[in-house]
């Protein structure tokens, strides 16, 4: 059977390239689309943009007509939800025989109201089981019913079906498939390779849906994947070009269980040695008061690590003990970076501005961490509040949704006025941020070319006329680096 997976991505690198690198990849569809290769069907990826306009009609198009798919499959987060609706439709308009089904963390926590769309079917939590239910059930021409994590429409009614448990070998996945992404990356001149080393998170941050997800099945949530089963993986990876040699290593946080960390970094340094080559890596790692961190980036140098990037979300210890339930320290956070430096490692913060609670001074607190620790990157982004999280209820509560419009640009564009932390200040935050992290210690002209696409990123008007204006260059480097 032909299964068609649609992903949508809302910043594009180009038209013709939409996804900037190989770590854009998204591991549902990923590891849904191998697990059912495994077991005999045929799949095919299109990725869309709302910024490409009508581009999409022909292009959805134009790959249904020549892959005759049987069934579309859909994912979503919140941002992108409305825009898949909207190709759904198209779809069903222009082939209404072709089986829908939607999924992803949207419709896990938020299904109702989602089959009265142009979905015939929607998957709550893990899909590989109830996806190769469905495709069997589809080819066989049996009545589509009693598939557990599916709610499925049957004439006027809607079968609500009780979620499976997580799956709890996940060693027993084949390796998602990376083929399906390649014609939709752009050519990079050092290619990173993202791996999945788990799923489920045992943190309880309240920005973040994952509380929520662990709830939605029973068994154990949170699962790693084994050392030996990851360096397989990436041993596949690696054997497929001389070019393929840096790997990102996606996870919540590597440090959580230290004695399978420090086994996963021998299985990488032994399979560099076995490869004749050395393999880098990345990963992200959350800071927890009296981590052995000096075993951990120990073993980091040693299987070639190359940077971490830590969380820090606030500078305040207020915002980051009551508002996030993130409990460490900044000292903590100085001493972990202290240590990663003195093992040559770089480290990358990622920041949050306008989070329910955090004032104008606290945001000053998260500037001041970063001047103190200096890191390698620093990322901010504006807190939004998605459904399904516990900071969405806080903002339900306390009635700051009413100003919310839209979802384009969710994370640059400032939405919540807080009491004491305005939009208009938490926007001139995310674009003066850098300036102020890094002044007196950057060239000025680089700094002020970050204000420049900060406020570009931020700006919808401005956003794509950016984009407009980059997409003649991307196309001149693309064909740069394919003629190379």
């Amino acid at each position: 059977m032909n299964i068609l997976f649609v992903y949508s991505v809302d910043d594009i690198f180009s038209p013709v390239k939409p996804l900037r690198s190989h770590e854009e990849m998204q591991f549902g569809i990923s590891y849904i689309s191998s697990f059912l290769k495994k077991h005999g069907h045929r799949t095919e990826l299109v990725v869309l943009s709302r910024m490409l306009g009508r581009t999409n009609d022909s292009v959805l198009r134009k790959t249904i007509e020549s892959f005759r798919p049987s069934l579309v499959c859909f994912t979503a987060v919140t941002s992108e939800y409305r825009f898949v609706v909207k190709m759904a439709s198209y779809v069903r308009k222009h082939f209404p025989d072709i089986y829908q089904v939607i999924g992803g963390s949207h419709v896990s926590l938020d299904p109702k109201g989602v089959l009265d769309n142009s979905f015939d079917a929607l998957c709550i939590g893990e899909g590989e089981l109830p996806m190769l239910e469905l495709v069997n059930k589809l080819a066989s021409g049996a009545r589509v019913s009693g598939i557990k994590n599916l709610w499925m429409r049957n004439g006027n009614a809607i079968e609500k079906n009780a979620t499976r448990e997580y799956l709890k070998d996940i060693d027993s996945l084949p390796f998602p498939d990376r083929d399906m992404w390649q014609r939709w990356v752009a050519p990079e001149y050092r290619p990173s390779y993202p791996v999945l080393l788990g799923r489920g998170c045992p943190f309880q941050c309240t920005y973040c849906c994952n509380h929520a997800l662990r709830k939605i099945s029973g068994g154990t949530y949170v699962r790693m994947r084994s050392p030996g089963n990851i360096a397989g993986e990436i041993r596949e990876v690696a054997l497929g070009g001389s070019d393929r040699s840096h790997f990102y290593l996606e996870v919540e946080t590597i440090g959580s269980d230290m004695d399978w960390a420090l086994r996963l970094c021998s299985e990488l340094e032994r399979l560099s040695i076995e490869l004749g080559r050395k393999l880098s890596f990345g990963t992200n790692l959350r800071i927890t008061p009296n981590a052995e961190l000096e075993r951990l980036f120990s073993a980091f140098k040693k299987s070639n690590f190359k940077y971490i990037k830590i969380g820090v979300e606030s500078g305040s210890e207020r915002v980051r003990r009551d508002v996030l339930k993130r409990n460490y320290s900044n000292a903590d956070i100085a001493h972990a970076v202290k240590i990663a430096r003195k093992y040559g490692l770089e480290i990358y913060f990622y920041n949050l501005i306008g989070v329910p609670g955090e004032t104008a001074s606290d945001f000053g607190e998260t500037v001041e961490l970063n001047r103190v620790c200096l890191p390698d990157k620093a990322f901010a982004h504006i807190f939004f509040p998605y459904p399904g999280t516990e900071l969405y209820s806080v903002c339900v509560r306390d009635r700051l949704l009413n100003d919310i419009s839209g979802t384009e640009l969710e994370r640059c564009k400032a939405t919540l006025d807080l009491r004491g932390f305005s939009r208009k200040q938490i926007q001139k935050s995310f674009v003066w941020f850098d300036y102020n992290v890094y002044k007196g210690h950057r060239p000025l002209k680089d700094l002020l070319t970050k204000v420049l696409i900060s406020k570009c990123r931020s700006d919808v008007r401005l956003h794509r006329l950016y984009r407009t204006l980059s997409y003649s260059r991307v196309v001149r480097r693309l064909k740069k680096i394919c003629s190379v």
